[in-house]
């Protein structure tokens, strides 16, 4: 079963075209992508990574990091294209 993780992402274009993505809860999350699909994509995998560090280190993953269910209702912000 997938698990939902809610985290605030900042998408900021990069003049030779792409996104550069970080997280203010968690500074060790940076990666990049051509298109804001590409870059979601991209910020699973580099969350996978972020979340094995912080497992094979000892730390606690961040409380404000909340995982949410089928059940929980949550906001999400994102970006479209038309």
């Amino acid at each position: 079963m997938e698990t939902i993780y809610k985290i605030p992402l900042i998408l900021e274009p990069q003049p030779e075209g792409g996104f550069t993505v970080t997280s203010p809860l968690l500074p060790e999350l940076i990666t990049e992508g051509d298109t804001v699909e590409e870059v979601m994509e991209n910020v699973k995998d580099a969350l996978r990574a972020v979340l094995e560090l912080y497992e094979d280190m000892g730390r606690p993953i961040p409380p404000a990091l909340r995982q949410a269910t089928d059940e929980t209702r949550f906001m999400l912000e994102s970006a479209v294209v038309i």
